[in-house]
């Protein structure tokens, strides 16, 4: 697969012509109409037999070895070129095939109301053969540590028929939001956490979950020791049934960061405890607060790397946004919410608008402005084949366990197939 920026007067006849490949191939993998204009700045996955780059402004054999991971001796010598001699802007190089990297891939998938929607059902069978996890989203607690179950419809059968572990992710939402009492409670009172271990257990030996994910947020500050406590005695019980356990963790870059959001999620504790970590890396752009990039490659990074300071990597697995904001400009603080918009939603936004899609270098990340029909300004950043490769090079770079998607349902095309083109996919 290789990843096309489209340019001022390209066209999809061009654009095939170019890589010696059908319309057809570029339209079916990227899902886009043929009969609509292509926009200026989107990026393109192109299937081809092998991998080639452009060489672009900066670039040297090194810096190209180590983003595919290949020596500049090798590359030299595949391209018949002097090692020594500077690269010229525009020329392509052959990358040859590099062995894949195997990871786990979990999906958390979000019903609303009483049943499962059609179109999440089918995003479900879509995309199971590239998951490890499947994360039906969310078990509910009651103060009484009852277990509220979500629409299942036919997620275990997916997950049977694709050799996806579903995982049974547990949180403390309380009419529609976090609830720090709720967590508390969970966390503290021994009879209610028997009731949930217990439910949990029965739940999960019914329906045929493997992992147990516990996703608690907001929690108390002064409650973080008793999650871990709690953490402890969920393990010893879960691994006697044989089921994995799994944490959610807040996005933090030291063991001191404040806030309601970080305080009692302590990393090396859960590190040592459970299984593996799902490090929420996403919502720096998050639709109550100002424009700018969900996952930012820069923050990004940051969590990651204090998260290494903690835990070994291969029980890491890295969050990813699948959707990006629309916000209405000027932005205020408790005015109007952004619109969340799926990457295929927000290119048809650019399309519609006839507006060039830029690129933030530093954030790694796409985004654009337009003016609607009233005369308001919007900015929109999402994600695109650029941003997600650069969270892969960062799997790769850390050799983290895997990442974790939030969620299914949005569509990204350019995703999957960069995911399936770069990375062999664990099955449990």
């Amino acid at each position: 697969m290789q990843i096309y920026l489209v340019k001022q007067g390209d066209s999809l006849y061009q654009i095939a012509n170019q890589f010696g490949i059908s319309t057809e191939a570029i339209t079916t993998a990227n899902e886009i109409d043929p009969a609509l204009t292509l926009v200026v700045g989107q990026t393109l996955v192109i299937p081809t037999y092998g991998r080639f780059y452009t060489v672009q402004p900066g670039d040297s054999l090194y810096t190209i070895g180590q983003r595919f991971n290949i020596s500049v001796t090798e590359l030299a010598q595949v391209n018949q070129i002097n090692m020594y001699q500077p690269l010229s802007i525009g020329m392509t190089l052959y990358i040859p095939e590099q062995p894949k990297t195997t990871i786990d891939v979990n999906a958390y998938i979000e019903p609303f109301g009483d049943t499962v929607s059609n179109a999440l059902e089918s995003a479900a069978r879509k995309h199971a053969e590239q998951l490890t996890y499947l994360a039906p989203s969310f078990y509910r607690v009651d103060r009484e540590g009852n277990l509220i179950a979500p629409p299942l419809n036919q997620f275990a059968a997916i997950a049977e028929e694709n050799g996806v572990t579903l995982m049974l992710a547990v949180t403390n939402l309380e009419e529609g939001g976090f609830s720090a009492e709720l967590g508390r409670i969970i966390l503290t009172n021994e009879a209610v956490q028997d009731q949930m271990l217990d439910q949990i257990i029965e739940t999960a030996q019914e329906i045929g979950f493997g992992d147990v994910h516990f996703d608690f947020e907001f929690l108390p500050p002064e409650n973080r020791e008793d999650y871990n406590q709690f953490l402890r005695k969920a393990t010893e019980r879960l691994h006697q049934e044989g089921l994995l356990v799994s944490t959610a963790l807040a996005p933090k870059t030291s063991a001191e960061q404040q806030g309601n959001w970080y305080e009692a999620h302590d990393y090396q504790a859960h590190g040592e405890i459970v299984d593996f970590v799902v490090l929420m890396t996403y919502e720096w752009g998050y639709s109550g607060g100002p424009p700018m990039a969900v996952s930012p490659i820069g923050p990004v990074r940051d969590v990651v790397n204090y998260a290494l300071t903690e835990m070994p990597a291969n029980k890491i697995l890295l969050g990813q946004n699948l959707y990006g904001y629309d916000w209405t400009l000027p932005y205020e603080p408790g005015g109007e919410y952004a619109q969340a918009v799926s990457p295929q939603q927000a290119v048809q936004l650019a399309r519609d608008y006839n507006q060039a899609i830029l690129y933030d270098e530093e954030a790694q990340a796409p985004y654009f402005f337009y003016t609607d029909e009233d005369g308001n300004r919007h900015e929109v950043w999402f994600e695109d084949a650029r941003s997600i490769e650069a969270k892969f090079d960062l799997i790769r770079e850390k050799q983290l366990r895997g990442i974790s998607y939030w969620k299914l349902g949005l569509a990204f095309p350019q995703n999957w197939l960069l995911l399936g083109d770069q990375f062999h996919i664990n099955k449990r």
